[in-house]
Protein backbone atom coordinates (compact mmCIF):
# COMPACT_ATOMS: atom_id res chain seq x y z
CA UNK A 1 0.00 0.00 0.00
CA UNK A 2 1.32 3.51 -0.74
CA UNK A 3 1.61 5.93 2.07
CA UNK A 4 -1.33 8.49 2.45
CA UNK A 5 -0.34 11.66 5.08
CA UNK A 6 -3.24 12.65 6.94
CA UNK A 7 -4.18 15.63 4.49
CA UNK A 8 -3.96 14.00 1.27
CA UNK A 9 -6.03 11.92 -0.67
CA UNK A 10 -5.89 8.36 -2.12
CA UNK A 11 -6.36 10.54 -5.59
CA UNK A 12 -3.48 12.64 -4.59
CA UNK A 13 -1.24 9.47 -3.64
CA UNK A 14 -1.88 8.32 -6.85
CA UNK A 15 -1.28 11.24 -8.99
CA UNK A 16 1.90 11.49 -7.49
CA UNK A 17 3.38 8.07 -8.54
CA UNK A 18 1.80 8.08 -12.08
CA UNK A 19 4.84 9.08 -13.63
CA UNK A 20 7.31 7.00 -11.73
CA UNK A 21 8.92 3.79 -13.15
CA UNK A 22 10.96 1.38 -11.96
CA UNK A 23 14.51 2.23 -13.17
CA UNK A 24 15.78 -1.69 -13.94
CA UNK A 25 12.55 -3.09 -14.98
CA UNK A 26 10.05 -0.40 -15.86
CA UNK A 27 7.12 -1.23 -13.67
CA UNK A 28 5.31 1.65 -12.23
CA UNK A 29 4.52 -0.75 -9.24
CA UNK A 30 6.35 0.81 -6.57
CA UNK A 31 6.41 2.76 -3.05
CA UNK A 32 8.68 4.94 -1.13
CA UNK A 33 11.73 2.90 1.07
CA UNK A 34 13.22 5.57 2.87
CA UNK A 35 15.50 8.41 1.88
CA UNK A 36 19.40 9.04 0.88
CA UNK A 37 20.99 11.34 2.56
CA UNK A 38 24.22 13.40 2.08
CA UNK A 39 26.16 16.74 3.50
CA UNK A 40 23.76 18.81 1.06
CA UNK A 41 20.38 16.99 0.19
CA UNK A 42 17.96 14.35 0.77
CA UNK A 43 17.11 12.12 -1.72
CA UNK A 44 13.69 9.97 -2.11
CA UNK A 45 14.21 6.41 -2.41
CA UNK A 46 11.81 3.92 -3.96
CA UNK A 47 11.58 0.31 -3.90
CA UNK A 48 10.24 -1.91 -6.93
CA UNK A 49 7.61 -4.20 -5.65
CA UNK A 50 7.71 -5.85 -9.18
CA UNK A 51 11.71 -7.26 -9.20
CA UNK A 52 12.46 -5.67 -5.29
CA UNK A 53 15.22 -3.31 -6.02
CA UNK A 54 15.67 -0.44 -4.99
CA UNK A 55 16.19 3.22 -6.95
CA UNK A 56 16.31 6.78 -6.49
CA UNK A 57 14.93 9.19 -9.62
CA UNK A 58 17.16 11.43 -11.94
CA UNK A 59 19.65 8.58 -11.48
CA UNK A 60 22.19 10.20 -14.02
CA UNK A 61 22.62 12.73 -11.22
CA UNK A 62 23.74 10.29 -8.43
CA UNK A 63 26.65 10.39 -6.90
CA UNK A 64 26.15 14.20 -7.04
CA UNK A 65 26.05 16.66 -4.27
CA UNK A 66 23.42 18.53 -5.95
CA UNK A 67 20.33 17.41 -7.56
CA UNK A 68 18.97 18.12 -10.84
CA UNK A 69 18.26 21.51 -10.24
CA UNK A 70 21.84 22.35 -8.80
CA UNK A 71 23.36 21.32 -11.40
CA UNK A 72 21.66 22.75 -13.93
CA UNK A 73 21.07 26.00 -12.48
CA UNK A 74 25.17 25.88 -12.45
CA UNK A 75 25.22 24.72 -16.43
CA UNK A 76 22.70 27.64 -17.05
CA UNK A 77 24.76 30.16 -14.70
CA UNK A 78 28.08 29.42 -16.55
CA UNK A 79 26.99 29.47 -20.22
CA UNK A 80 25.60 32.67 -19.54
CA UNK A 81 28.97 34.01 -18.53
CA UNK A 82 29.30 33.51 -14.64
CA UNK A 83 32.55 32.27 -13.18
CA UNK A 84 33.00 29.10 -11.79
CA UNK A 85 34.13 30.91 -8.23
CA UNK A 86 31.07 33.14 -8.96
CA UNK A 87 28.85 30.18 -9.10
CA UNK A 88 30.46 28.22 -6.23
CA UNK A 89 29.77 31.79 -3.88
CA UNK A 90 26.24 31.55 -5.28
CA UNK A 91 25.32 28.05 -4.09
CA UNK A 92 26.48 29.22 -0.74
CA UNK A 93 24.64 32.39 -0.51
CA UNK A 94 21.84 31.14 -1.41
CA UNK A 95 21.27 27.74 -1.27
CA UNK A 96 23.55 27.12 1.38
CA UNK A 97 25.31 23.98 -0.55
CA UNK A 98 28.55 24.12 0.15
CA UNK A 99 30.20 22.87 -3.34
CA UNK A 100 34.06 23.34 -4.34
CA UNK A 101 34.34 24.98 -7.97
CA UNK A 102 36.07 22.21 -9.27
CA UNK A 103 33.68 19.95 -8.70
CA UNK A 104 31.42 22.28 -10.38
CA UNK A 105 33.92 22.00 -13.39
CA UNK A 106 33.70 18.90 -12.95
CA UNK A 107 29.92 18.76 -13.14
CA UNK A 108 30.11 20.81 -16.31
CA UNK A 109 32.67 18.67 -18.33
CA UNK A 110 30.89 15.56 -17.31
CA UNK A 111 27.32 16.37 -18.37
CA UNK A 112 28.51 18.90 -21.67
CA UNK A 113 30.53 15.60 -23.09
CA UNK A 114 27.11 13.42 -22.76
CA UNK A 115 24.52 15.66 -24.36
CA UNK A 116 27.51 16.53 -27.27
CA UNK A 117 27.44 13.10 -28.18
CA UNK A 118 23.89 13.28 -28.15
CA UNK A 119 22.93 16.92 -29.90
CA UNK A 120 25.56 15.60 -32.61
CA UNK A 121 24.03 12.39 -33.85
CA UNK A 122 21.38 14.76 -35.52
CA UNK A 123 21.45 16.60 -38.95
CA UNK A 124 19.92 20.07 -39.05
CA UNK A 125 18.03 21.34 -42.16
CA UNK A 126 19.96 24.51 -42.59
CA UNK A 127 20.20 26.77 -45.61
CA UNK A 128 23.07 26.91 -48.64
CA UNK A 129 24.85 29.65 -47.29
CA UNK A 130 27.26 29.16 -44.84
CA UNK A 131 29.27 32.00 -42.97
CA UNK A 132 32.88 31.38 -41.28
CA UNK A 133 34.88 33.41 -39.56
CA UNK A 134 38.06 32.79 -36.66
CA UNK A 135 38.70 35.06 -33.53
CA UNK A 136 41.36 35.25 -31.00
CA UNK A 137 41.12 33.70 -27.52
CA UNK A 138 44.01 32.68 -25.11
CA UNK A 139 45.11 28.81 -24.36
CA UNK A 140 48.32 28.38 -21.74
CA UNK A 141 48.56 32.10 -22.34
CA UNK A 142 49.08 31.99 -26.11
CA UNK A 143 46.63 33.50 -28.40
CA UNK A 144 45.09 30.21 -30.43
CA UNK A 145 42.01 30.39 -33.41
CA UNK A 146 38.42 29.84 -32.60
CA UNK A 147 37.21 29.32 -35.87
CA UNK A 148 33.10 29.05 -36.44
CA UNK A 149 31.09 28.02 -39.28
CA UNK A 150 27.31 29.45 -38.87
CA UNK A 151 24.43 28.74 -41.30
CA UNK A 152 22.92 32.41 -42.64
CA UNK A 153 19.24 31.25 -42.24
CA UNK A 154 18.70 29.34 -38.85
CA UNK A 155 21.48 30.52 -37.42
CA UNK A 156 22.36 26.98 -36.58
CA UNK A 157 26.54 26.66 -35.41
CA UNK A 158 27.27 23.96 -37.29
CA UNK A 159 30.83 23.59 -36.67
CA UNK A 160 33.74 25.46 -33.97
CA UNK A 161 37.11 24.26 -33.94
CA UNK A 162 40.20 25.10 -31.56
CA UNK A 163 43.74 25.04 -33.60
CA UNK A 164 47.06 26.85 -32.54
CA UNK A 165 47.55 28.15 -36.21
CA UNK A 166 45.68 29.42 -39.75
CA UNK A 167 46.75 27.47 -42.07
CA UNK A 168 44.83 25.68 -44.72
CA UNK A 169 44.36 22.49 -42.28
CA UNK A 170 43.29 24.13 -39.66
CA UNK A 171 40.76 26.12 -42.25
CA UNK A 172 40.02 22.55 -43.51
CA UNK A 173 38.94 21.14 -39.94
CA UNK A 174 36.45 24.15 -39.56
CA UNK A 175 34.25 22.97 -43.02
CA UNK A 176 35.03 19.00 -42.51
CA UNK A 177 32.89 19.19 -39.32
CA UNK A 178 30.68 20.83 -40.44
CA UNK A 179 29.60 18.59 -43.78
CA UNK A 180 29.45 15.91 -41.16
CA UNK A 181 26.63 17.57 -38.89
CA UNK A 182 24.79 18.81 -42.33
CA UNK A 183 22.98 16.89 -44.57
CA UNK A 184 22.99 20.02 -46.92
CA UNK A 185 25.93 20.95 -49.29
CA UNK A 186 26.24 25.02 -49.38
CA UNK A 187 26.08 26.82 -52.52
CA UNK A 188 28.11 29.62 -50.79
CA UNK A 189 30.36 30.33 -48.20
CA UNK A 190 31.38 33.33 -46.69
CA UNK A 191 34.50 34.33 -45.34
CA UNK A 192 37.01 37.15 -44.61
CA UNK A 193 40.11 37.87 -46.73
CA UNK A 194 42.61 35.09 -44.84
CA UNK A 195 44.31 33.39 -47.83
CA UNK A 196 43.95 29.70 -46.60
CA UNK A 197 39.69 29.98 -46.91
CA UNK A 198 40.07 29.65 -50.40
CA UNK A 199 42.27 26.79 -50.30
CA UNK A 200 40.50 24.66 -48.13
CA UNK A 201 37.38 25.58 -48.99
CA UNK A 202 38.42 24.17 -53.13
CA UNK A 203 39.85 20.88 -51.22
CA UNK A 204 36.80 20.43 -48.69
CA UNK A 205 33.92 20.85 -51.57
CA UNK A 206 35.05 21.37 -55.07
CA UNK A 207 37.39 18.34 -55.57
CA UNK A 208 34.56 16.12 -56.83
CA UNK A 209 33.10 16.17 -60.09
CA UNK A 210 29.49 17.72 -58.65
CA UNK A 211 29.03 20.49 -61.03
CA UNK A 212 27.11 22.28 -58.52
CA UNK A 213 30.63 24.00 -57.02
CA UNK A 214 30.64 25.83 -53.99
CA UNK A 215 31.32 29.64 -54.51
CA UNK A 216 33.74 31.30 -52.04
CA UNK A 217 32.56 35.19 -51.13
CA UNK A 218 35.50 36.63 -49.74
CA UNK A 219 34.92 40.11 -48.29
CA UNK A 220 38.46 42.00 -48.07
CA UNK A 221 36.94 45.77 -46.88
CA UNK A 222 33.82 46.88 -44.10
CA UNK A 223 32.02 48.48 -47.10
CA UNK A 224 31.53 45.35 -48.70
CA UNK A 225 27.32 44.94 -49.47
CA UNK A 226 27.85 41.06 -48.06
CA UNK A 227 28.69 41.13 -44.76
CA UNK A 228 29.32 38.14 -42.30
CA UNK A 229 27.35 39.89 -39.59
CA UNK A 230 25.91 36.79 -38.00
CA UNK A 231 28.82 34.98 -37.14
CA UNK A 232 30.70 38.58 -35.53
CA UNK A 233 27.41 38.69 -33.59
CA UNK A 234 27.91 35.01 -32.55
CA UNK A 235 32.23 36.47 -31.97
CA UNK A 236 30.85 38.62 -29.16
CA UNK A 237 28.19 35.94 -27.45
CA UNK A 238 31.34 33.77 -27.10
CA UNK A 239 33.46 36.76 -26.25
CA UNK A 240 30.90 36.63 -23.06
CA UNK A 241 31.74 33.29 -22.11
CA UNK A 242 35.63 33.74 -22.52
CA UNK A 243 36.82 37.34 -20.83
CA UNK A 244 35.30 35.62 -17.72
CA UNK A 245 37.71 32.74 -17.66
CA UNK A 246 40.75 34.66 -18.76
CA UNK A 247 42.27 31.89 -21.07
CA UNK A 248 41.95 28.13 -20.89
CA UNK A 249 44.68 25.83 -20.05
CA UNK A 250 45.15 23.96 -23.18
CA UNK A 251 43.40 23.67 -26.11
CA UNK A 252 41.70 20.15 -25.55
CA UNK A 253 40.18 22.25 -22.47
CA UNK A 254 39.14 24.88 -25.18
CA UNK A 255 37.31 22.58 -27.24
CA UNK A 256 35.67 20.62 -24.65
CA UNK A 257 34.11 24.07 -23.09
CA UNK A 258 33.34 25.23 -26.32
CA UNK A 259 31.56 22.27 -27.66
CA UNK A 260 29.29 22.57 -24.58
CA UNK A 261 28.88 26.27 -25.72
CA UNK A 262 27.76 25.28 -29.58
CA UNK A 263 24.94 22.59 -27.40
CA UNK A 264 24.01 25.88 -25.85
CA UNK A 265 23.80 28.40 -28.35
CA UNK A 266 22.18 25.76 -30.97
CA UNK A 267 19.21 23.99 -28.28
CA UNK A 268 19.09 25.51 -24.84
CA UNK A 269 19.20 29.55 -25.54
CA UNK A 270 16.12 30.90 -27.27
CA UNK A 271 16.61 33.84 -30.10
CA UNK A 272 15.00 36.38 -30.33
CA UNK A 273 16.04 37.29 -33.77
CA UNK A 274 14.29 33.54 -34.42
CA UNK A 275 11.15 34.23 -32.67
CA UNK A 276 12.00 33.10 -29.22
CA UNK A 277 13.13 29.66 -30.93
CA UNK A 278 16.63 28.00 -30.87
CA UNK A 279 18.41 27.53 -33.76
CA UNK A 280 17.98 23.53 -33.40
CA UNK A 281 14.10 24.70 -33.31
CA UNK A 282 14.36 26.54 -36.70
CA UNK A 283 16.64 23.79 -38.10
CA UNK A 284 13.94 20.86 -37.96
CA UNK A 285 15.25 19.56 -34.75
CA UNK A 286 12.83 20.01 -32.20
CA UNK A 287 13.26 18.30 -29.23
CA UNK A 288 10.38 19.44 -26.85
CA UNK A 289 12.72 20.49 -24.18
CA UNK A 290 10.05 22.83 -22.23
CA UNK A 291 11.03 23.97 -18.67
CA UNK A 292 13.79 23.27 -17.50
CA UNK A 293 15.78 22.52 -21.08
CA UNK A 294 19.07 21.79 -19.49
CA UNK A 295 17.41 19.27 -17.64
CA UNK A 296 14.75 17.52 -20.40
CA UNK A 297 18.21 17.69 -22.61
CA UNK A 298 20.28 15.36 -20.12
CA UNK A 299 17.45 13.01 -19.63
CA UNK A 300 16.92 12.43 -23.17
CA UNK A 301 20.38 12.27 -23.86
CA UNK A 302 20.74 9.67 -21.25
CA UNK A 303 17.84 7.52 -21.61
CA UNK A 304 16.68 8.52 -25.57
CA UNK A 305 19.90 7.60 -27.36
CA UNK A 306 17.82 6.87 -30.52
CA UNK A 307 15.08 9.80 -30.42
CA UNK A 308 14.07 11.20 -33.56
CA UNK A 309 13.44 14.64 -34.72
CA UNK A 310 10.01 15.55 -34.61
Amino acid sequence: MIDVQPNSTIEDSQEEYKNIQCGYCNSSDIVKNGNRKNSNNIKQRYRCKNCGRSFILEKEFSGLKGNSKVVTLVLDLYFKGMSLRKIEDHLKQFYDIDVKYVTIYRWIRRFIRIMNDYVDTFKPEVGDVWQTDEMSIKSKGENVWLWNCLDKDTRFLLSNIVTSSRYVKDARLVFHKARQISETKPTAIITDGLPAYYEAIQREFNWTPDKRKVEHVKLVAIRDHINNNRVERFHGSTRERTKVLRGFKGNLQAQAILNGFRTYYNFIRPHYALDGKTPAQVSGIDLQLDGNRWLNLIQKSVHQPNCNKA
